[in-house]
Parts: structure tokens; C-alpha cells; sequence
């Protein structure tokens, strides 16, 4: 009760008008935090909560969040306010309406002029996380050393320190040859939503996309796209719409795999299991291509 009471303070802080929560409201939906509405009958909030270490992936997300609002374009809920109370982390953001089903043109269309928005390089001004998982944005000025440094390299030193020994030999045959997949392609630092898989977008009542759950930085739009395709994927339309607002390079079909490649990883560190058989697959494919 007296968490509740310090976040309903700095609600009441943060918007500037006195806050008393008439409820809170279990939800689900996540993995990783706890989920809350609160509400005092007139205004709601959503409301994240984790250990107290998880402040500063709070903050990040928040801060991914604004990124992506400065945008312009595409609907995101706005964050209000982070913090620790009684030994949890919590994040404030707008509670949107979600339901229904929206235009998924318009949706791809959406993230095309999200990809539009340059950024100086690649990676971020701040590291962030993937999941739990650490996320780091080191920026550089090429792409390939980027992904190489910043996203492969270290999910296969996670994978090897789990026991996948294999993963880790057929990683370095990849990062080698990585340049091979760049030949002739010169992607631009774009602003990326970066963990965009169906479960991170949804529709408000109205039908308008929105999208939540960022791990923001810049890089190749390509890898946003791709990571659209694991998990279920999106509607065909998207893409369709996607593509005839910003027509996609020839090699993607090949390097959507490296990208899809981290996520797997990812996956495997945080939950084992399969993971590591997909992500052995993917690089073989991958390193077979390249031969």
C-alpha cells in the first residue's frame, strides 16, 4: 500500500495535478515486469514494476520512448514518471485504449516514415536492454562493426558461458565474413523501434497503430522489418505498404536471417532450450550462403 501511495505522489508531481488512486489493477501480458493500471476515476496510468536494479532499464525504455514520440510517427503511449519505492523499480506511462483491429497499411506506412528519421550513427546515446538482457549502443560509423561489436559479439560470449561451445565457433566463422553481407548495400543510422515483434503493437480503439516495449536505437531499417517476420509476423498488406512507401534493398532476403540471428540468441540466453538448435541453423544457412 505505501508503494502505491509514493507512485500515486509522483503521479501527482509529475502531470501536476493531485493524484489518489480509487484502484490498481493486476494485468497481464509480460514476461519480464509486473503490469498495473491505476486509476482515481477520472485519469488512468499503466504502471510497470521490477526489482529495484531494473530502475535504470526503466528509465531507458522512457527515454526510447520520447525518442520515438519525437517522431512523429507513429502513435507510442508517453511515459510520465520513473522510480524506487520499498525495493521495486517502477515506471508511470499513459494507459492507452488497446482493442480491435486497425489498418495495417497504414501501420506500414507508419514505420517507413519512423525509418525515415536520421540519426548521426549507429547506436544510441545511451545503452538499453533487449528483453532483460543488456543492449549496448556504442556508436560508430559503420554498420557492419557495429552489429558485429555491439549486437552478435556479445550474445555469443553469453551463448558460450551457458555451454553452447558450438554457437560461439560457428559465431566467429559469421563475424568474419560479415562483411560479405554489406557488399554493396550502405544502409543509413535510421531511428528503430528495435524489439518490433507482433507483441509489441497493437491498435487503439479507434484502429490506430501503436506501438510499446521499445529497445530504441539507430541502425539499419532492415533489422526492425526483419524482426517484424519472427514470431508470427504481420500481415501481409504491412509489408506491401512498407515496400511501396520505401522499396527495400535485394539483399534482404539474405540478411534479414543475421538480423532475425540476434534475437534468436537473445532468446536462447534468456530461456535456453531449442533456441540454440535455431541459432546454429540460422548460421549455418548463413555461412553456407557466403561460401
Amino acid at each position: 500500500m505505501q508503494q502505491w501511495q509514493h507512485i500515486a505522489r509522483a503521479i501527482g508531481q509529475a502531470s501536476g495535478h493531485t493524484f489518489t488512486p480509487q484502484r490498481q489493477r493486476a494485468v497481464g501480458g509480460g514476461c519480464i515486469n509486473q503490469s498495473w493500471l491505476i486509476g482515481d476515476g477520472q485519469r488512468e496510468y499503466f504502471v510497470k514494476l521490477n526489482d529495484a536494479a531494473a530502475l535504470e532499464m526503466f528509465e531507458a525504455e522512457a527515454d526510447g520512448l520520447r525518442e520515438l514520440a519525437a517522431a512523429r510517427a507513429i502513435r507510442v503511449p508517453q511515459p510520465l514518471v520513473c522510480g524506487v519505492s520499498d525495493g521495486q523499480a517502477w515506471l508511470v506511462m499513459e494507459a492507452l485504449p488497446l482493442g480491435g483491429q486497425g489498418d495495417v497499411r497504414q501501420l506500414g506506412r507508419q514505420l517507413a516514415a519512423l525509418h525515415r528519421v536520421p540519426g548521426e550513427g549507429f547506436g544510441w546515446y545511451r545503452d538499453n536492454t533487449i528483453g532483460s538482457t543488456p543492449q549496448y549502443n556504442r556508436q560508430d560509423s559503420d554498420w557492419p562493426t557495429f552489429w558485429a561489436a555491439q549486437r552478435l559479439g556479445p550474445q555469443l560470449q553469453w551463448a558460450a558461458g551457458r555451454g553452447a561451445g558450438r554457437l560461439q565457433q560457428l559465431g566467429e566463422r559469421l563475424l568474419e565474413a560479415l562483411p560479405a553481407l554489406f557488399s554493396g548495400y550502405r544502409p543509413q543510422a535510421s531511428l528503430l523501434h528495435g524489439d518490433l515483434w507482433s507483441g509489441n503493437q497493437g491498435w487503439l480503439n479507434g484502429g490506430e497503430p501503436v506501438l510499446f516495449d521499445p529497445a530504441v536505437y539507430y541502425g539499419d531499417r532492415e533489422a526492425d522489418l526483419a524482426m517484424t517476420e519472427l514470431f508470427g509476423g504481420f500481415a501481409a498488406d504491412f509489408y506491401a505498404a512498407y515496400r511501396e512507401a520505401w522499396p527495400l534493398d535485394a539483399g534482404y532476403g539474405t540478411r534479414k536471417t543475421l538480423y532475425n540471428l540476434y534475437h534468436v540468441l537473445n532468446h536462447y540466453n534468456l530461456f535456453g532450450g531449442a533456441y540454440a538448435e535455431q541459432a546454429q541453423g540460422m548460421m549455418q544457412r548463413l555461412l553456407s550462403e557466403l561460401s
